[in-house]
């Protein structure tokens, strides 16, 4: 009977505590091994830099998937988050980091609920077209009233204080990294709770039966108003630490080109994933960078082979390569001790 309880028991960790617990672990190395990065790799400061930040942009691609929706338009909040930091900086010189990305994600936010309540009227292919067409708009405007946007050229963001301090350059890019190596964490499991709640349960209900909502008596546009709100704020949060890592803020942020990337990277890193989404990110800015330095002319054409390769062989993206080898691991050793014993 003992045997009985043990193998059961051995094979409940396996398949319920062993991987998440194996995963939390790999997860808390690889945050310490980015903290690191300054010491032990300072080059690769500034591209991790740009990878975490994107990453949480991807972020909030990830929560719309989650629901089944794919929005080809993101990069909209990504750049009025972005524009609303320089527009406060253009007018107050001295404010401080925080209230610079504070001024972005409460533009990010309005702007995605202005936006959310047109586009969760729609589905599929409309959803991810009228997201497009938002961000083309955007991006117009940015474009033409050059007198206030810069046009093409964009607007340059002095540096802001830090808790009312001037810093050198090499402060505050320690200051931004730290900042996003902070902000992934917390986000991140802050979204992972999110999808866990009875509300982002109810969310990602949208992709399975969206009928039963309804039954219930819930309104499936109001549910996905919620995650899309949410998905905007992340994307702001990603614009805002962009512009100030790289201090430039340009109409390419809301680019078409720039919502596809984050979809690409969504699905890199595993489609719905919230892990994925930084580990797809940073994957993609290093590849992308040795790519286009080593093979300045085909490197696009890299990137889409790998995403081809992973869509074809490898539907879970990275993340489901690297769970199902940490399942594969968690059986052998399961299956290793059962013979001993």
């Amino acid at each position: 009977m003992s045997d009985i309880s043990q193998h059961s028991t051995s094979r409940g960790a396996v398949k319920s505590g062993g991987m998440p617990s194996l995963r939390a672990l790999l997860t808390l190395l690889a945050v310490l091994l980015l903290a690191a990065v300054p010491f032990i790799a300072p080059s690769m400061q500034l591209l991790i830099n740009l990878a975490l930040a994107k990453g949480i942009a991807v972020l909030g691609v990830t929560v719309l998937l989650r629901a089944g929706q794919v929005s080809f338009g993101h990069a909209l909040f990504f750049g009025i988050s972005a524009y609303a930091g320089a527009f406060l900086m253009a007018s107050l010189p001295a404010a401080d980091l925080i209230l610079v990305l504070i001024a972005g994600v409460i533009g990010a936010a309005l702007s995605g609920l202005l936006v959310g309540l047109f586009v969760v009227r729609y589905r599929g292919i409309f959803f991810g077209m009228l997201n497009l067409a938002f961000s083309m708009i955007f991006w117009s405007i940015l474009e033409k009233f050059y007198h206030v946007t810069g046009g093409a050229d964009g607007i340059r963001l002095p540096r802001p204080t830090v808790l009312g301090m001037a810093l050198e350059r090499a402060g505050f890019e320690a200051v931004i990294f730290y900042l996003s190596i902070a902000l992934m964490v917390v986000l991140g499991w802050f979204t992972l709770r999110w999808f866990a709640s009875p509300v982002g349960q109810v969310f990602q209900t949208i992709k399975t039966n969206e009928t039963r909502l309804e039954y219930l008596g819930l309104s499936p546009k109001r549910v996905l108003l919620s995650g899309y709100l949410l998905s905007a704020i992340l994307c702001g949060v990603g614009g805002s630490l962009m512009a100030m890592t790289q201090g430039v803020v340009t109409p390419e942020y809301v680019w078409w080109v720039r919502s596809a990337e984050m979809v690409f990277i969504a699905v890199l890193g595993g489609a719905g994933s919230v892990r994925g989404a930084f580990i797809g990110a940073l994957i993609y800015e290093i590849v992308r960078v040795y790519a286009s330095a080593y093979a300045g002319d085909i490197w696009q054409m890299l990137l889409g082979a790998f995403l081809l390769v992973i869509i074809l062989f490898a539907p879970g993206g990275i993340m489901g390569i690297a769970d199902g080898l940490m399942l594969r691991g968690g059986k052998s050793r399961t299956s290793t001790r059962e013979n001993a014993e």
